[in-house]
């Protein structure tokens, strides 16, 4: 990678990181919020909120959720127009109704439900050899 790449990534990160910190200040001044009142909601500190409006930080995978659910917002609403992509075939393979009651399992249960997972998806795979085999 040359110089002048690695310095178009570091720009476009840095855009990224603003227009999300836009955002998130937009979300926040409509919910009436404070940084102050956010941070506190979060268990975040003020000043890691101005941080993020001002693109600065990015918060973790926990923090933006954190942040989508005190301000009301979906992550489209952080991310859209951000990331090109056509997932619509992804959705239609998608139970909404399996999604919604996995992620109300405690970690117990997601993981009795990975493991059921994945065995059958073995026994599928070794029916599919056998009826090849045939």
């Amino acid at each position: 990678m040359t110089k002048q790449e690695i310095e178009l990534r570091k720009q476009n990160e840095k855009n990224l990181r603003k227009n999300i910190g836009n955002r998130i200040k937009l979300a926040r001044s409509k919910t009436n919020f404070t940084q102050e009142t956010l941070a506190e909601e979060i268990s975040l500190s003020p000043e890691y909120i101005s941080q993020l409006e001002r693109g600065i930080a990015f918060g973790s995978a926990n923090t933006i959720v954190s942040l989508c659910k005190a301000l009301k917002i979906s992550s489209d609403f952080l991310f859209s127009d951000l990331i090109e992509t056509d997932y619509s075939e992804f959705i239609n393979m998608i139970d909404t109704k399996f999604l919604q009651n996995y992620s109300q399992l405690n970690d117990y249960n997601r993981k009795i439900i990975n493991r059921l997972t994945n065995d059958l998806m073995k026994l599928q795979l070794e029916e599919n050899f056998k009826m090849e085999a045939k």
